[in-house]
């Protein structure tokens, strides 16, 4: 009987240390609102900075507001990425901080290569392509899984961040190059990009298709789905946009996230019992 106990504690305190060491959160309908609204104001954001606040002190034409932007939001990020994965629990506030920190430096970061140094929407967005399938296919063979429940450490999160910053730039690229170079304009290329989340969705709930490649064929998308949404709001008629205020466009996205972050149940993702232990 003592055996028996002893090894019911065991496991117990495992499955307490797998919670503990689940710092991403469970994707439900309200994880997929909060992405999107959180790209969304990454777009925002970003040009708020960018070309707004920097670009009536700077050259813009010379990509000196890109430029700074992507070093101010690049440094913010940094930080808020070694926060998340020093914390030894699930924190939505600092999760979620982290993920709008990689949207508008993934926004800045996309407009600088693609506008400042001339390689443009298409050539911008197959390098990131290129980046990110080669971060997944070289986290699956160390680690073999990109499963958001199989992250349990170190090594998982840092591919875990990269792979989600190249997936944030991608977006960016993505939206601009299927607005302006197809011509569907903003609300067109929203549409759009709507369409495939659908798609991905009902290949969720009807058929066999790896969850995992589900995932973050959706996170991919909600990424430039949120770029185009951001510039619908805040660029000018001229461009197809309703020439809202930046500034007060980002701010009640940010307003709406805090909300929903509140209101909305923030759990840790449960981590798989059988996950890879690799290091």
């Amino acid at each position: 009987m003592r055996g028996d106990e002893e090894r019911a504690l065991t496991t117990t305190a495992k499955s307490l240390s797998a919670e503990v060491l689940s710092k991403v959160p469970a994707v439900t309908l309200g994880f997929w609102a909060i992405k999107i609204l959180a790209t969304t104001l990454g777009e925002t954001g970003g040009d708020t900075v960018t070309m707004t606040w920097l670009g009536e002190t700077t050259d813009a034409g010379n990509g000196w507001g890109y430029l700074i932007g992507t070093g101010i939001f690049g440094v913010l990020l940094i930080v808020f990425v070694a926060l998340q994965i020093r914390a030894r629990r699930f924190n939505a506030w600092l999760y979620w901080a982290t993920i709008v920190a990689s949207t508008t430096a993934g926004t800045t970061m996309a407009d600088f290569f693609d506008r400042s140094l001339g390689i443009g929407y298409a050539g911008g967005s197959a390098i990131l392509f290129a980046l990110l399938i080669g971060t997944l296919v070289a986290w699956q063979r160390a680690l073999g899984s990109v499963a958001i429940n199989d992250i349990r450490t170190r090594r998982a999160e840092i591919f875990y961040w990269v792979t989600i910053m190249f997936s944030q730039t991608l977006g960016t690229a993505l939206g601009d190059w299927m607005a302006d170079s197809t011509g569907l304009g903003y609300e067109g290329a929203a549409w759009v990009f709507a369409g495939a989340l659908v798609v991905v969705a009902l290949c969720y709930f009807r058929t066999r298709i790896s969850r995992a490649l589900l995932f973050w064929a959706a996170f991919i998308l909600t990424r430039p789905l949120g770029a185009t949404l951001g510039d619908l709001l805040d660029k000018p008629h001229a461009q197809g946009g309703m020439a809202l205020s930046r500034y007060a466009a980002s701010a009640v996205i940010a307003i709406v996230i805090i909300v929903a972050i509140v209101v909305i149940p923030q759990r840790p993702e449960r981590l798989r019992s059988n996950a890879p232990q690799a290091a």
